[in-house]
């Protein structure tokens, strides 16, 4: 079961601004890419779970987080439906990202206080998912839409907390734009943990672009 509850994981995204987005199917250079990321001061990660056995591979980063890394908030993306939501959280999800405003994942999600986190692009959207408890909606593609719709949407509804997902760069300018628009925190994946020409992680460098990216949100709020 979570960790966390969805209040703390909320006032955490807040705090802290950044959720890393990352996958890897095998568990031991997924364990390493996570400590990268929480010796370099993160405390949010999303595992996007979109290959075969996801689950496993989740369930292990939990119990080595758990063990070996105090404060690591670790949820689940790209989950699709209830029983997958179900699934993850039995394994200790301490949030869940979803694609697509659903329903069936609020309902699971709710009944065990874990906080969940749909991927919106209307107000009507947004107004939905509030009403159906949602702390912190996830603009998504975030680039599609930009820092400009989150300031219009602020307009009408200065309560809306929104993590955009895609389209958000580990520079100042892009930062800036975002947070400056009114979002609560950032989800960022690729443009943090790249691969190299071989594919495989550096995870120095993986540590320092996380730490750049702390730094630069620190900064500018």
């Amino acid at each position: 079961m979570a960790q966390f509850t969805r209040l703390e994981v909320a006032n955490r995204m807040k705090e802290i601004g950044l959720v890393t987005l990352f996958y890897h199917p095998d568990v031991e250079i997924a364990k390493q890419v996570v400590k990268a990321c929480y010796d370099a001061g993160a405390r949010l990660l999303e595992f996007t779970a979109r290959g075969d056995f996801a689950h496993e591979v989740f369930g292990e980063l939990v119990k080595y987080a758990i063990k070996e890394l105090p404060g690591m908030i670790m949820g689940v993306g790209s989950v699709t439906d209830a029983a997958a939501a179900s699934r993850f959280m039995s394994l200790g999800a301490n949030f869940i990202v979803t694609p697509v405003l659903r329903e069936d994942i609020a309902m699971v999600c709710n009944r065990r206080k874990v906080l969940w986190s749909p991927g919106c692009g209307s107000l009507t959207e947004i107004t939905r998912a509030e009403e159906l408890g949602c702390e912190i909606v996830k603009l998504f593609p975030g680039g599609v839409y930009g820092p400009g719709f989150v300031k219009a949407i602020k307009g009408p509804q200065p309560w809306t907390s929104i993590m955009p997902t895609g389209g958000v760069s580990p520079t100042k300018e892009s930062l800036s734009s975002w947070f400056d628009a009114g979002v609560t925190c950032v989800g960022m994946g690729s443009k943090l943990i790249k691969k190299d020409d071989q594919g495989s992680f550096n995870l120095a460098e993986i540590q320092e672009k996380v730490m750049e990216a702390l730094e630069i949100i620190r900064d500018i709020r």
